[in-house]
């Protein structure tokens, strides 16, 4: 079994609790492509047996989320699970768009304390439990659009956030209360996309049994955008570098009518690039 499940997270669960239940009803290995909080919902792309080789295809797809921002305070983990730390006044909706900009385009963002990323081979969050004192080096995201949307307490704002890959919610909630002068966490989030996987085709997990999950399996090449190479030398299925009159890029490659992987052609050659059938 291989291809893709759009599965929708419920709130509550982990990432690796959803891979791992995938894996039971597949019978395959399987692995997700982007981790979501347990507190987030929303779209979680599980690649299920060879759809895993594809993750680094994928990793400069745009997402959309729907979070919500609570000002006058902050927590260590920068979300409502973590322990409050700070207070703040509230900004009034006309400050919150007029700092908006700041957020958009290519920036610099410090992820959170409380994260999977590495310092000295210990993860974020190990350390940070532990009290242990540490910095993360900032790094370069692309946020497309943060737009807000509305005021949905006294002191929280939802917003729409088109981004791209490795960026932060949590942080955006943090940079945005720094540059309105106070402090600020998410108090929610929905994954409203992940690439071509959207909220308006994603499964429950609950909807899925042993005996329905095949037909909810996305086909391996449907999600790639590369066109097809054609008629190939056969040589190139048994590793052999051969001639070709396509453009240089990457392609989807076929054996006989079926989907054998991907081939990339440069200077007037082509090869096979990673075998998925």
């Amino acid at each position: 079994m291989t291809g893709f499940l759009n599965i929708f997270k419920e709130e509550g669960v982990s990432s690796a609790f959803v891979t791992n239940r995938v894996k039971w009803l597949c019978r395959t290995p399987s692995g997700h492509m982007g981790t979501l909080d347990p507190l987030a919902s929303g779209v979680l792309p599980v690649g299920v047996g060879n759809a895993t080789r594809l993750f680094d295809y994928f990793s400069d797809k745009i997402k959309r989320y729907t979070a919500r921002f609570r000002f006058g305070a902050t927590t260590d983990t920068l979300d409502r699970e973590g322990e409050l730390t700070a207070g703040g006044r509230i900004p009034a909706e006309e400050e919150i768009i007029g700092a908006l900009p700041l957020l958009t385009g290519e920036i610099e963002q410090i992820p959170p304390r409380y994260s999977a990323k590495s310092v000295n081979g210990k993860r974020g969050y190990e350390l940070a439990r532990a009290g242990k004192e540490f910095s993360l080096p900032a790094k370069k995201v692309r946020v497309e659009e943060i737009r807000l949307i509305g005021r949905t307490a006294p002191d929280e704002f939802e917003f729409s956030v088109t981004c791209g890959g490795g960026t932060y919610i949590r942080a955006l909630a943090r940079d945005l209360a720094a540059a309105l002068g106070t402090n600020g966490y998410m108090s929610s989030l929905v994954r409203n996309a992940s690439g071509i996987f959207t909220e308006e085709t994603a499964v429950p997990l609950g909807k899925l049994t042993r005996e329905n999950v095949g037909e909810y399996l996305i086909p391996t090449e449907s999600v790639l955008p590369f066109p097809v190479l054609g008629e190939a030398d056969p040589r190139i299925f048994n590793g052999v570098t051969v001639p070709c009159d396509a453009a240089d890029g990457r392609y989807k490659l076929y054996s006989d009518g079926n989907f054998y992987g991907l081939a990339v052609v440069q200077n007037g050659f082509a090869r096979a690039e990673k075998k998925l059938c």
